[in-house]
């Protein structure tokens, strides 16, 4: 039992994903490179299926490495994609009919049942903005303009023959790269190449903008501990934490093991960058400052936690939460005993003493008391 709880978790299927992607890839550089070393299926595999699937090994290696990051993120389209290319790079090994293939043959399919049995971990959807959807759209296009305006002009080029020759040349075109070996041969044919050079140069350059700016914010807002607006976005049924203080961690770790969503508004640039080191969602803000709250969606939130180390600080949190949210539940630990009234005063739900609960605990503790019916008989008493 404590071996399946070790390897079969989510962390094994994601590093046996990453592992399969770059055995994939050095399995297929080796086979184009060299040809790899004949197998027991050599003879039956004709020549030029060993050649594609060197190819397009390769090319599902870097894919992989997408799913990959898919499922590390925790994405449901991670795992889909990841459960297709799996069985993929297991074929391919076998169609390579080389003993190097073998041992991704193996991991492909010893990497599936842990995939399967982890299916329920990841649940997280993802839904590509407008923006991105326009960037995609145009790059298809664009692609598309060149591959097949090209194959119908094939007569104004020299070199087009097939698609594949269109495919080909529209795609160095977009590159820049211009190896010369299909050139335009008439003028119809070069203006047509202009504008095949124009629009997937403007189209690459769009979609590689609108692709990779989300995540360079990301890494940027991770290491300034603050939520991107995708981020904040996405918020729903949460839980807000506002500030930070000695209970926070604590109450994250709950929070996550319970699987439930949430956020923390906190002050403190440096305990900022260390949750989003940790990536926890985090903004940097005065959580007592109505703009951040509502940037934090706290009219769709399930509730809130006050629990820093400043009663005051806290009480201006929760007049601020109340006042935005009438209706949310609102819990908050007091650090001085004699601000529980205060704090319930200023709007709060539920206000706990750690001092007062810990204290009773211990005393009950040492004369052998049940702590749990202490805990139950004091909230009893805070709630009333």
């Amino acid at each position: 039992m404590g071996l399946s709880r070790e390897w079969v978790t989510v962390r094994a299927s994601i590093v046996l994903t990453f592992a399969v992607a770059v055995l994939s890839i050095l399995v297929g550089l080796i086979h184009i490179s060299t040809g790899g070393v004949a197998g027991p299926l050599a003879p039956h595999v004709p020549d030029w299926v060993k050649q594609t699937v060197g190819f397009t090994g390769t090319l599902t290696g870097f894919a992989m490495l997408g799913s990959g990051y898919a499922l590390k993120r925790g994405y449901r389209v991670g795992w889909y994609s990841t459960a297709v290319l799996l069985p993929l790079t297991a074929v391919q090994g076998l169609l390579q009919t080389s003993a190097f293939a073998y041992p991704l043959v193996a991991l492909s399919l010893l990497s599936l049942p842990g995939l399967l049995i982890n299916r329920g971990r990841f649940t997280r959807t993802y839904r590509p903005s407008p923006t991105q959807l326009a960037a995609g759209t145009a790059l298809v296009t664009a692609m598309g303009y060149g591959t097949f305006g090209s194959f119908a002009l094939r007569d104004e080029f020299s070199g087009i023959e097939t698609v594949v020759d269109a495919f080909y040349f529209t795609v160095v075109t977009a590159s820049t790269v211009g190896y010369g070996d299909i050139s335009p041969s008439t003028d119809i044919g070069r203006m047509f190449g202009i504008s095949v050079l124009v629009i997937n140069v403007a189209a690459f350059a769009v979609a590689l903008g609108v692709l990779l700016t989300p995540a360079i914010e990301a890494q940027l807002s991770k290491a300034l501990g603050k939520m991107t607006d995708r981020q904040l976005d996405l918020l729903e049924s949460h839980v807000l934490v506002l500030g930070s203080g000695d209970l926070t961690e604590p109450i994250l770790e709950e929070l996550a093991d319970r699987g439930v969503p949430f956020a923390v508004i906190t002050e403190d640039d440096r305990t900022a960058r260390l949750f989003g080191q940790d990536e926890v969602p985090t903004l940097t803000a005065d959580p007592s400052d109505v703009g951040p709250l509502e940037r934090a969606r706290i009219e769709d939130a399930r509730a809130v936690v006050v629990a820093t180390n400043d009663d005051a600080k806290d009480a201006l949190a929760i007049l601020t939460a109340r006042q935005l949210n009438p209706s949310i539940r609102i819990v908050a630990a007091a650090t001085q005993r004699e601000n529980v009234d205060k704090l319930r005063r200023a709007g709060a739900d539920h206000v706990i003493s750690p001092s007062t609960l810990g204290g009773h605990l211990l005393v009950d503790s040492a004369f052998g008391g049940d702590s749990e019916e202490v805990a139950d008989e004091i909230m009893g008493e805070e709630d009333e």
